[in-house]
C-alpha cells in the first residue's frame, strides 16, 4: 500500500476476529520496530509478543481496553539504557519506545493487520503480571489482529483540525 494510504486508512480497531496474525506478517511488523530510530541509537526498546490465552487473560484482567486481539505486543524500554537530555529532566525512553510502537502500527496497517494502541493500564502491574525485568518500563500494549465483521473506525475518526490550527510557522 502507498504510504499516504496507509496513514489515511489506519484506525484503532476495537473488535477483532479470532484469526491469528501470520508469522511472516508479525515478523515484518517487529522488524519495522527494530528499524525505528532511537536517541544515540541506544535501541533501548524491548518488545514482548503475547499470544498465549493464559497471558492474554492476565492482561485482560488489568485493563478494560483490550479488544480481543489474538496478539498483544508489550512495548517496553530499559530505563538503564536511555539518553538523558541536557538539563537532566528528561530522557529518551518514552519517546524512543513511542517511535518504535508507531513504526509497528504503520507496518501492521501496511501488512493488512489491524491494531489498537492501549494505554489505559498501570504499566507496573502489567510488568509484574508478565514477570518483566525490573529495569524495564512498559510504555503501552499494542493489540494486533484482523478486524471482526462489522468493525470499523469510530464515527469521529476522519474528523481532523485544519493544519492552520495545529501548525505555526515562526
Amino acid at each position: 500500500m502507498e504510504f499516504r494510504e496507509v496513514i489515511k486508512a489506519r484506525y484503532s480497531c476495537k473488535k477483532y476476529s479470532g484469526r491469528q496474525v501470520e508469522p511472516e506478517k508479525l515478523t515484518a511488523i517487529l522488524e519495522a520496530g527494530r528499524l525505528a530510530p532511537t536517541a544515540k541509537n541506544l535501541q533501548e526498546q524491548h518488545i514482548y509478543v503475547v499470544q498465549s490465552s493464559e497471558l492474554l487473560a492476565r492482561i485482560d484482567s488489568l485493563t478494560p481496553c483490550r479488544y480481543g486481539a489474538p496478539t498483544v505486543l508489550v512495548v517496553a524500554f530499559d530505563r538503564n539504557n536511555v539518553f538523558t537530555y541536557p538539563g537532566g529532566k528528561r530522557d529518551s525512553g518514552v519517546e524512543d519506545a513511542t517511535i518504535v510502537a508507531t513504526h509497528m502500527i504503520l507496518a501492521a496497517a501496511d501488512e493488512g493487520i489491524d491494531s489498537c494502541w492501549l494505554n489505559f493500564l498501570d504499566p507496573e502491574k502489567v510488568a509484574e503480571a508478565l514477570g518483566l525485568p525490573e529495569n524495564e518500563e512498559v510504555l503501552m500494549l499494542l493489540d494486533l489482529g484482523y478486524a471482526a465483521e462489522g468493525a470499523g473506525p469510530l464515527a469521529n475518526h476522519a474528523s481532523r483540525k485544519e493544519l492552520s490550527q495545529t501548525v505555526s510557522y515562526l
